[in-house]
């Protein structure tokens, strides 16, 4: 129940205050904030309510009765696949974020930057810390997710209001979805819950790649695309929803099959169970079967209460809007800095915060895609640590990560998704300008 309902805690944040309370939470801030910000916070939350509980269900079904199947997928992918998939999601995200691949690409790069920052887990050297000893441990992506999204967006809201142009409208319409946003969302939902679901049963999945990718899938089918990045899509909150939670229950599919964790939360879990002497693996289903059965039901029922406890709150949550515009731009900086402190109370902290929000907001301004660096940060040593051992294992051999079918899949989608846009736009241009330019013509 605490671990569903972390994960719904941290969207409502996110919508309504462009405060993204995890990272798995950071893509629903970028379409639901500005659904807040246009008046229609009430449909954002309440498709984040909906889809939670239809991707949980399709997650904890799945848990129960795909575990094996998936497994064995999840088992297919060695540190080549694991590479590609990641430079998979490095292009396609680049490419939908952003007015321009370049910027989504520039803004990856910084976050890579930023997530070698401390000690070199393989050469134990430590890398960008400058002498100071709090980097060793690199920089807290919630810091980061934090500074760029809540600081730099209340700077830079402040700066607007400052200059008359202040974007927060008042609330309109029903405070809940309707008939026209039922049919936006549902497809959404199925979408990020197959998405979700399979990514967070491989180890090392997370819940970062599906939400990322389920986003730029949306924003690819969306038939309003004029919606993304100006007014707020649905769909764009819907898909990545239905992606966190769906890849939250398989995330319990290596643990509880294989007794592998693959994130933090499962981890913990791991630990809970062992505890008790009971120790997860391929015998759990059978030696401890009341107890996964229990713990699927567990979660079962807290989907269910979580979607009749929030839809009736949704009226109370987005009053927050109705703070006045400086009482709310100081209390979200209060938050953030006394947030950010709690996690290790160190100053340096405090000054990464600040410093993220000033370039946060300076990308803003200068319309640069922040949510780039979150991936860029969150995945890059990721990929590091992928490449380095698929090269270890392959004694150097760069053909590694083409003699392999699923490696080679991915890299060619990867490559078809950088250079594809182009193509096609010049093909577009050129089919323009041809009646235009037909040999004979006087």
């Amino acid at each position: 129940g605490i671990y569903y309902g972390a994960m719904y805690g941290g969207s409502t944040t996110s919508i309504l205050l462009n405060t993204p309370g995890e990272s798995a939470t950071i893509v629903t801030a970028l379409e639901g904030n500005r659904m807040a910000r246009s008046g229609r916070g009430g449909a954002a939350l309440a498709t984040s309510a909906i889809g939670s509980f239809v991707a949980g269900t399709i997650g904890t079904l799945g848990v129960a009765f795909l575990a094996p199947i998936v497994v064995k997928f999840a088992l297919a992918f060695g540190p080549a696949e694991y590479f590609s998939l990641m430079v998979l999601a490095f292009i396609t995200v680049s490419a939908v974020l952003g007015s321009s691949s370049v910027r989504g690409l520039t803004s990856l790069f910084v976050g890579f930057v930023i997530g070698m920052i401390g000690v070199d887990l393989q050469t134990g050297q430590p890398r960008f810390t400058f002498g100071t000893g709090e980097l060793l441990d690199g920089v807290d992506v919630i810091i980061v997710a934090v500074g760029l999204f809540a600081v730099g967006e209340t700077l830079y809201m402040a700066s607007r209001r400052y200059a008359g142009k202040d974007e927060i409208v008042p609330l309109r319409g029903s405070l809940y979805m309707t008939a026209a946003e039922w049919a936006r969302s549902w497809k959404a939902w199925l979408r990020g819950a197959l998405i979700g679901f399979p990514i967070g049963a491989m180890p090392a999945g997370g819940a970062e790649i599906p939400t990322f990718l389920s986003y730029a899938i949306e924003k690819k089918l969306s038939k309003h695309k004029e919606e993304f990045g100006t007014v707020g899509a649905i769909e764009g909150v819907a898909g990545p929803e239905a992606a966190n939670n769906a890849s939250a229950a398989g995330v319990l599919v290596p643990m509880l099959t294989l007794g592998l964790p693959t994130s933090a939360t499962a981890a913990i879990m791991l630990s809970a169970f062992q505890s008790y002497g009971i120790n997860p693996g391929p015998l759990l289903l059978t030696t401890q079967a009341n107890l996964v059965w229990g713990l699927i039901a567990s979660l079962f029922i807290a989907n269910v209460i979580l979607v009749i406890l929030n839809l009736p709150l949704i009226g109370l949550w987005v009053r927050l809007l109705k703070i006045p515009a400086p009482q709310l731009y100081a209390g979200i900086l209060v938050f953030a800095t006394v947030g950010t402190y709690g996690i290790s109370q160190s100053p340096i902290d405090l000054v990464i915060l600040y410093l993220l929000g000033a370039a946060g907001f300076l990308m803003r301004r200068f319309d640069f895609p922040t949510a780039p660096v979150i991936i860029g940060m969150i995945l890059g040593p990721l990929a590091e640590t992928q490449f380095r051992r698929a090269m270890t294992i392959a004694n150097g051999d760069w053909t590694v990560f083409y003699r392999h079918p699923l490696s080679l899949t991915l890299l060619t989608l990867a490559f078809i998704g950088l250079v594809g846009p182009h193509i096609w736009a010049w093909i577009e241009h050129r089919r323009r300008r041809g009646p235009e330019h037909v040999p004979g013509d006087a």
